[in-house]
């Protein structure tokens, strides 16, 4: 794991607790996140800017094909229960974003999400069992 990936995950940790809100901006970080606007604070963190919208941050960074690549500061985006089209994006893809988690490897994430409240941290196989979070794009910023 990259110096970056440990930070990342570092700076993830530490926010574990902090109150879900839908559509907190980055200057009301770190007391408030939702799932787009808390990854978008931890990245900023590490001198990585991502856009606020979890639809734009999937345009961001490579592809990763399939889960089993997975590594330490991906970013795995969802259907869930809310989420946004943009074709244009991804070159006629239809691509519906709904929810964005953040992985921190051996099978975890940690994300903001409403039903939980705020931040927690969850084991990936839990959150995918649930009806509508089916992964739909995983992405790697760094």
């Amino acid at each position: 794991m990259t110096d970056k990936q440990k930070n990342i995950i570092k700076i993830a940790k530490s926010l574990i607790g902090a109150p879900y809100k839908y559509g907190a901006i980055i200057e009301e970080a770190p007391d408030y996140f939702d799932c787009s606007g808390f990854i978008q604070y931890v990245f900023k963190q590490t001198g990585v800017d991502l856009p606020r919208s979890s639809i734009l941050q999937a345009s961001e960074g490579k592809e990763i094909k399939s889960i089993d690549d997975l590594e330490a500061g991906d970013i795995l985006f969802m259907r869930s229960d809310r989420g946004h089209y943009y074709d244009k994006l991804f070159n006629g893809r239809k691509i519906y974003i709904g929810h964005c988690v953040l992985y921190i490897g051996a099978g975890e994430i940690i994300h903001s999400r409403k039903a939980a409240g705020g931040v927690i941290k969850q084991r990936l196989e839990e959150l995918v069992k649930e009806p509508n979070y089916e992964i739909i794009l995983i992405k790697r910023i760094l």
